[in-house]
């Protein structure tokens, strides 16, 4: 009996394991990536494409890549409505990039919500930002194309 019992334990942790990594898995193939040094070199060739910030909306305000917009952060019912109206005039094979950079984008808890949003939406050209670490570190410091935010008080 106490060997069924470790069987059905051990079961049932898979299955929680499964479901929990399914949440967490990358909606979008590894072409949709874009490395943050190909996207300074866009923006510095002007390339036409729309970048949004789907992060918290304190780290929108503080610092941003360069003319990009913020949706609020995809983690919330009222970031993705944000993120639905930024977009809503755009053709859906408009070049998008969205990004967060809140944390290492393994745990970000925005990217994926937003993601899949703008693939429910329809758009055909979303690429994802990889932000390994934060964007500090992996845009910021780099000097990458940025610029001021708007602080609120």
């Amino acid at each position: 009996m106490l060997k069924g019992v470790r069987i059905s334990r051990f079961v049932l942790l898979a299955m929680v394991g499964l479901v929990l990594g399914q949440d967490a898995s990358d909606p979008w193939p590894k072409s949709d990536l874009l490395e943050p040094a190909e996207l300074a070199h866009e923006i510095e060739s002007n390339k036409p494409h729309t970048i949004i910030c789907v992060a918290f909306p304190v780290l929108y305000r503080s610092r941003r890549i360069l003319h990009a917009l913020g949706a609020g952060p995809g983690s919330k019912p009222e970031g993705i409505e944000a993120l639905k109206q930024a977009v809503a005039k755009l053709p859906k094979d408009a070049d998008l990039v969205i990004y967060c950079g809140c944390c290492p984008m393994v745990r970000c808890p925005n990217i994926r919500p937003a993601y899949r949003a703008l693939a429910e939406m329809g758009f055909t050209r979303v690429r994802v930002l990889d932000i390994p670490n934060n964007m500090h570190t992996d845009w910021y410091e780099k000097n990458y194309p940025s610029e001021p935010g708007t602080e609120q008080k």
